[in-house]
């Protein structure tokens, strides 16, 4: 298998502390074919030192020694991971022929396109990851919003001047913090457990309502508006909503905005400005001290007065705009942002090693340059149709008993009534008393068996078993007293044939129940 070089260069953003490729993958990397160049640094910011590296088996190389060893300098490798986007300055260093790795924003960054465009280099956007199940795996986009809606929850409650949880004190009781979660999505739903999770009164509001239980299993409430519209678009993001729709849905906002203490918005419509959630209006109706922390400001924000990385407090209203939640907590999200670049390396790699087949479903949706060409957006792929039902079978006419007269009845009942006391005289005439006693009790036992059966509905025939099994146990001991040693003639025929039977339906009621509940278990029957 032919190996290849992978660089893992240090991250050059003033806010971005998180680092590609953590050292416990290196390892499992290097399985894969791949000889791991990380600069000296590289994940210093996110608690991974060079000497862990190291010792995972990565060569790092800083820059003074670029010049002496080029084959060092990770962004001279074959295939090159980051987390941010590169600057056009830093895409002038990769090698012609490389492939690039990382958060791309394509639609925004036109500028950086056509610079990798120039080093005819092949670029993969992690961001254009489609969200199919196959693919969840490799979903950095989800992963990092998972943070992200974590973090919002702890920023917010920093900047909170009150408990998120009830309390009861000496000096008083305090209630809960209420808290709004706009959007329902990896973030949100983050958003909503943690809230949850440190006492608060959460309630969240989605366009699209199928979210409702999610929210709900997580300890939130869901406001639902009365309104026939859906918010389901494509990739599991919200569409843009009509203006009847906003409108209800902005007065929701405003009545919400008088009782709640945190404001959490998540809403973000890919390719698009984030929309605008929280206007002039609905802002005026929150409390002073109150907060909003918008997970949408590096798109332009979902609340009006939200501006990028930075803290505005309007008329005491503290909106939080911070774009670096994930790089906040750089130790778990590199790890994670690594594992998921490692699933998606592991799809790519085949018998020749590192391949970028672009009849991967995966790979060509997140392929956005191949060896120097910009490549259109992947066709759509149209859902299947579900199949179309079959029409029903119509069902054959139902034949009804037909009833018995009532002097038929009669007759029938007459005549067995008759026969039954003839059998009892005969029996009585010539038969032992002994076996007239055994008899009776036979002929009972079968009447008051079929009675009790035969008005038992069908649903509850297994469960029955258990009683059968029951008798049949009766039955196996009066078969042991008649075949009892001493014993001889009729009798003694009769215990036997009475226990073999008897066995027969005791062991074939325990199997028959075993298997019934078999199908209640993880599994199913075994």
């Amino acid at each position: 298998m032919h190996r290849t070089t992978l660089g893992v260069p240090r991250e050059a953003g003033a806010r971005e502390k998180r680092v590609a490729i953590v050292p416990e993958t290196v390892a499992k990397l290097a399985e894969l074919g791949f000889d791991v160049i990380v600069e000296a640094g590289a994940g210093a910011e996110a608690g991974f030192d060079d000497a862990a590296y190291e010792e995972a088996g990565a060569t790092v190389s800083g820059p003074e020694s670029y010049r002496e060893a080029p084959a060092e300098d990770p962004w001279k490798a074959d295939l090159v991971v980051k987390v941010s986007p590169p600057s056009e300055s830093e895409a002038k260093r990769l090698r012609e022929g490389a492939t690039l790795v990382s958060l791309l924003q394509p639609e925004s960054n036109s500028e950086l396109m056509a610079a990798l465009e120039a080093e005819k280099v092949s670029a993969i956007a992690l961001d254009k990851i489609p969200r199919i199940t196959r693919a969840q795996k490799m979903d950095v986009l989800s992963s990092m919003a998972n943070l992200a809606g974590y973090r919002a929850v702890l920023e917010g409650a920093a900047a909170y001047q009150g408990f998120m949880g009830a309390q009861v004190t000496a000096a008083g009781t305090d209630p809960p913090a209420k808290v709004l979660v706009i959007g329902a999505g990896v973030a949100g739903l983050a958003a909503i457990a943690t809230a949850h999770a440190m006492g608060a009164e959460v309630r969240a509001f989605d366009v699209r309502p199928a979210t409702a239980e999610q929210v709900e299993s997580l300890g939130g409430k869901f406001l639902m508006l009365d309104f026939e519209e859906s918010g389901e678009g494509g990739g599991g993001y919200a569409k843009v909503m009509s203006e009847e729709f906003i409108e209800a849905e902005m007065a929701l906002f405003r009545e919400q905005a008088r009782e709640v203490d945190l404001v959490i918005t998540t809403a973000l419509i890919p390719g698009k400005k984030a929309p605008t959630l929280l206007p002039e209006d609905v802002v005026a109706e929150l409390r002073p001290g109150s907060v909003v922390v918008d997970l949408a400001a590096a798109a332009g924000g979902n609340c009006v007065y939200t501006k990028a990385d930075e803290v505005v407090v309007h008329e005491g209203v503290t909106i939080l705009g911070y774009t670096d939640l994930p790089s906040r907590m750089a130790h778990t999200a590199s790890r994670f942002f690594s594992a998921n670049v490692r699933h998606l390396l592991t799809d790519m790699v085949g018998e020749e090693g590192f391949v970028l087949d672009l009849e991967d479903e995966v790979v060509r949706a997140a392929t956005q340059i191949h060896e120097g060409e910009r490549l259109p957006p992947p066709p759509r792929k149209e859902p299947t149709p579900p199949p179309k039902p079959e029409p029903p079978r119509e069902a054959a006419p139902r034949k009804e008993p037909e009833e018995e007269s009532g002097a038929g009845k009669a007759v029938g009942t007459v005549i067995g009534a008759a026969i039954a006391a003839a059998a009892f005289a005969l029996v009585g005439l010539f038969a032992p008393e002994d076996f007239v006693q055994h008899f009776t009790v036979f002929i009972l036992a079968c009447f008051v068996g079929w009675q009790i059966v035969w008005a038992v509905a069908p649903a509850l025939h297994t469960p029955l078993m258990s009683v059968t099994n029951a008798i049949s146990g009766i039955v196996l001991v009066g078969g042991l007293v008649q075949a009892a040693p001493g014993g001889s003639g009729l009798p003694v025929i009769l215990g036997a044939v009475a226990l073999l039977i008897g066995t027969i339906n005791v062991a074939g009621g325990f199997l028959v129940t075993e298997r019934m509940l078999g199908m209640f278990k993880k599994g199913g029957p075994k």
